[in-house]
C-alpha cells in the first residue's frame, strides 16, 4: 500500500531527480495559514463523504480562504493521475482502484450539504480508462443537478487524449454551465512542463465544445513564472481565441517540492495587471490574472461575472 504522504512514494518518476531549490516566496503571494469554524466544517464534510479534492492534492494556497467560506473543489476518479506534469502535486502512477460507482452520489451530497450555488468539479488523469472518465463526469453532473437544480457546474477535465470523439460528447450532453480544461503552459514548454499532453489538441478539445455548444462556457488558464516568455503568453491568448475560449485565468506558479520545475521567476503583480489588459483587448469575456488565481478560486463570483459580461455584449455594451 502507497503511503502518499511520502514524497518519493507520492512521486516515483520525480525521486532521482536532481533537486531544484526552492526561492522564497515574495511578500504579495504570501497567505493565512488555513484554519477557523469554516474550515474545519467543510473539510468534515469532505471527509464524511469522503472525497478527494484538489486544494489538498495539489496544494492550493487559497485553501484557507476558500474552505472557510464553504468551497471546495472537487477532485473525482480518485487521488493518483496516470500523467506525470513536472509542476503537479498531484500523486502519480498507476491508480489502485477502478472508478467508485457511488462517488458522483457522494459528490452531489457534499454539494447540497455545503448549500452551493456553484460548485467546480475536477479529476486526475484516468488514462486507464476507455473513456477517460467521460461518462464519470457526466454521471457527477447528472446527481448534482438532481439534488441541487439551481447549483451552478463547472468542470475542470482531462484532456481525453486516448480517446475517440464520443468522449467529449459524453461530457457536453450534460450540459455543465462552464467546460474548463486548463492548457497550463505556452507550446514551447510542453515537452518539459507537461510531456504527457500536446498543445493543440488541448486548445482543439476547447474549440470543439464550442462547435458541439456554442452556448457553453469555456475556460482555461496557464501559469508564469515557468520559463515562458512575454510574446509566448501573448500568443497563447491568441490562440485561445481562435478557439473562442471565453475565460482565461492566468496565475504564478509555485514549486511544491524540490523534485519539481523550478520557479524561473516571481512575476510581479504590475505585469498580472498588463496581461489581463492586454486579455481584454483580445476580446475574452472574462479574465482573472493575479499570483494567487487559480483555475476555481472565486470561480461562482466569476461566474456571474461572465454571465453579465455576456449579456453586455449582445446587448452591444463594452465587456471591460
Amino acid at each position: 500500500m502507497r503511503d502518499l504522504k511520502i514524497p518519493e512514494v507520492r512521486h516515483p518518476e520525480k525521486a532521482r531527480r536532481p533537486d531544484n531549490p526552492q526561492p522564497k516566496k515574495p511578500d504579495w503571494i504570501r497567505v493565512r495559514a488555513p484554519g477557523g469554524k469554516g474550515f474545519e466544517a467543510t473539510a468534515k464534510i469532505m471527509r464524511d463523504n469522503k472525497l478527494v479534492t484538489v486544494c489538498e492534492e495539489a496544494g492550493c494556497p487559497n485553501v484557507g480562504e476558500c474552505w472557510s467560506q464553504g468551497h471546495a473543489t472537487m477532485m473525482i476518479m480518485g487521488e493518483v493521475c496516470t500523467r506525470a506534469c513536472t509542476f503537479c502535486n498531484i500523486a502519480t502512477g498507476k491508480p489502485p482502484e477502478e472508478l467508485d460507482a457511488f462517488e458522483p452520489g457522494r459528490v452531489a451530497d457534499a454539494v447540497q450539504k455545503l448549500g452551493l450555488n456553484h460548485v467546480v468539479i475536477t479529476s486526475v488523469d484516468r488514462d486507464d480508462v476507455t473513456d477517460g472518465g467521460a461518462e464519470h463526469f457526466a454521471q457527477t453532473i447528472r446527481a448534482i443537478r438532481y439534488r441541487s437544480p439551481d447549483t451552478t457546474i463547472e468542470i475542470l477535465t482531462p484532456d481525453f487524449i486516448r480517446c475517440g470523439p464520443e468522449a467529449l460528447e459524453k461530457v457536453v450532453d450534460a450540459r455543465p454551465d462552464v467546460f474548463n480544461h486548463n492548457l497550463e503552459t505556452v507550446p514551447g514548454l510542453y515537452p518539459e512542463v507537461r510531456p504527457g499532453a500536446r498543445y493543440f489538441h488541448s486548445l482543439r478539445l476547447l474549440q470543439r465544445v464550442k462547435e458541439l455548444d456554442p452556448s457553453m462556457f469555456t475556460k482555461s488558464g496557464i501559469m508564469v513564472g515557468l520559463g515562458e516568455d512575454r510574446q509566448a503568453v501573448i500568443q497563447v491568448m491568441e490562440d485561445m481565441r481562435a478557439a473562442d475560449i471565453d475565460f482565461l485565468t492566468i496565475g504564478q506558479y509555485l514549486q511544491p517540492t524540490p523534485k519539481h520545475h523550478r520557479v524561473d521567476r516571481f512575476v510581479h503583480p504590475d505585469e498580472f495587471a498588463a496581461y489581463e489588459k492586454a486579455a481584454y483587448g483580445k476580446g475574452f469575456l472574462m479574465v482573472s490574472a493575479t499570483p494567487l488565481t487559480r483555475s476555481s478560486y472565486h470561480a461562482g463570483d466569476d461566474f456571474a461575472r461572465l454571465r453579465e459580461a455576456r449579456l453586455a455584449r449582445l446587448a452591444g455594451a463594452p465587456v471591460a
